[in-house]
């Protein structure tokens, strides 16, 4: 089964530029003849290797892709970027050497002078946080088009560029996949681009060469501790966005206690806001109704100029991040007038497997989302409760290989906050999904109010035994896939859809 990895978006009609010129503009040494060597591309992976690329051997925990050199060369490479270790294991590979002390620290800064992405750049806003960052992103990119932009997207889930649509391969991209999709877009006419931004994309140097106009911080919470030793060195790395080197202005959410740390903290100007009352914010988050269909606000600001709007997704979650997402822009340059004529009607936002219902009016309610933390979780199913007159189904599984400390809060505010809990499996990968669902199991059994609990394998009999327990006015949430188009067992992705299979459990079950 092949492994189902989206495409790299790259320039259509990349100009090509000299090796010569790269080792002058950054003062590099090199080895090998340079003379005539023009580079239009550049890439980390040799398999994706295209004629005229600079291949990066960057070290590895199990190789150093230096070792690789051979096969991008015979796939159209043209030099090699890489430190003195990739030196000597590529000696023999035939291909011009430039010389960096480290290629992945150094990948970002070619990669922007290769593509000349820092010359006329569109509005460029990034977000991060724990949780919220895709749908404030799509968000975002969706009260821009409503002000007549053309816009570029890179989220978790997908990458826009106009009209084109294709699925992303990693939360933000290898620097030089972004920096190639920014050439990309630019091709294009795109006027503002939204970027998702992780923690790992800071600390691993995937940003590097990008200037935002705007910045956003959603929250922190409970995830990714098998990447950072606890929640300070997590919170850390948010931190780093919030820099003068990284962006002009911020705007923080102050919905999480880490919010007030990055104000005070940050190193460049920053506003605030915040949904919670009691709170003191520049910018007050009121909602106004909450529905199975959208979630109506109100959004006061300084001055008490406020817009009244609603955004096509559940939960108070979902209006703060819309929230967010108007004073980023705000902070922008655009008025808020203008921006509140453009969204009067609603915010016209598609969140692919983000609280997405994928159930017809008959029967249960039936919502995939991509929530795998404790804080997505609790925010989720409040907001299912809210308007469910029904019982309270759930469906989860957790991630094998990531992060195991988070599982017992997961299985715990699961059970508390739903009425029926089905427990069953996700991405395994090479662990054991019997032991991660024993895990979940546990968690589960800590709640205080504990919801009727069941253990079924595989997930597509999971859904299929909720649907079966459900009644007319029940709401099923399947937390975990969202948007995802496969599973991960063993190092192989199988293709498999949440959607699809929740349809058609829906249809078996007579619900049309």
């Amino acid at each position: 089964m092949p492994d189902r990895i989206p495409p790299v978006l790259r320039p259509e009609h990349p100009s090509a530029r000299s090796l010569i010129g790269l080792v002058s503009e950054f003062g590099l040494d090199s080895v090998g003849s340079l003379d005539g060597v023009e580079i239009t591309g550049i890439t980390l992976r040799s398999n994706e290797v295209q004629p005229g690329d600079l291949f990066v051997g960057v070290p590895g925990a199990a190789a150093h892709g230096a070792e690789f050199a051979v096969a991008a060369r015979e796939a159209g490479a043209v030099a090699l970027m890489t430190d003195a270790r990739g030196a000597e294991l590529a000696a023999d590979a035939g291909l011009p050497i430039v010389l960096v002390d480290s290629p992945r620290a150094a990948l970002g800064e070619v990669s922007a002078w290769l593509y000349q992405t820092n010359e006329r750049p569109p509005l460029t806003l990034g977000v991060t946080g724990t949780n919220g960052k895709t749908s404030t992103s799509y968000i975002l990119e969706a009260i821009l088009r409503q002000l007549g932009l053309v816009t570029g997207l890179s989220t978790t889930a997908e990458r826009h560029i106009g009209e084109l649509t294709v699925v992303s391969r990693l939360t933000t991209p290898e620097a030089s996949e972004i920096h190639a999709l920014l050439a990309r877009m630019r091709e294009s006419e795109v006027r503002a681009v939204v970027l998702e931004v992780s923690a790992q994309a800071l600390s691993r140097n995937r940003i590097d060469g990008i200037t935002f106009d705007v910045v956003g911080f959603t929250n922190l919470s409970h995830d990714h501790l098998d990447d950072y030793r606890d929640m300070e060195e997590y919170f850390e790395a948010k931190l780093a966005f919030f820099d003068p080197d990284r962006a002009r202005r911020g705007v923080v959410s102050l919905d999480s206690p880490w919010g007030e740390r990055v104000v005070e903290a940050s190193r460049i100007p920053v506003s605030t806001v915040s949904a919670t009352e009691g709170v003191e914010a520049e910018w007050q988050l009121e909602v106004l109704e909450e529905r199975a269909e959208y979630t109506a606000f109100r959004l006061t600001g300084p001055e008490n100029r406020f817009i009244e709007t609603s955004v096509p997704l559940i939960g108070r979650h979902m209006a703060a991040n819309a929230a967010l997402s108007i004073v980023m822009l705000v902070e922008a340059g655009f008025e808020l007038e203008a921006i509140g004529h453009a969204i009067k009607d609603g915010i016209a936002a598609y969140l692919p497997g983000r609280t997405e219902r994928v159930s017809g009016e008959r029967g249960p309610a039936v919502f995939v989302d991509f929530g795998h933390s404790p804080d997505a979780f609790l925010n989720t199913l409040t907001a299912v409760r809210t308007f469910t007159t029904g019982r309270t189904i759930m469906v989860f599984g957790a991630d094998g290989d990531r992060d195991a400390s988070k599982r017992h809060e997961m299985g715990r505010i699961a059970s508390e906050y739903s009425d029926i809990l089905v427990i069953t499996d996700h991405h395994p990968r090479f662990e054991d999904p019997a032991s991660i669902r024993a895990t979940l199991i546990e968690g589960a059994h800590l709640a205080e109010n504990q919801a009727e609990l069941h253990e079924v394998s595989p997930p597509e009999q999971a859904i299929r035994h909720a649907v079966s327990l459900a009644q007319e006015g029940d709401s099923i949430l399947w937390a975990g896939p969202g948007h995802q188009d496969y599973r991960d067992i063993r190092g192989v992705r199988t293709p498999y859809s949440a959607r699809d299979e929740a349809r058609a459990a829906l249809r078996e079950a007579g619900w049309a």
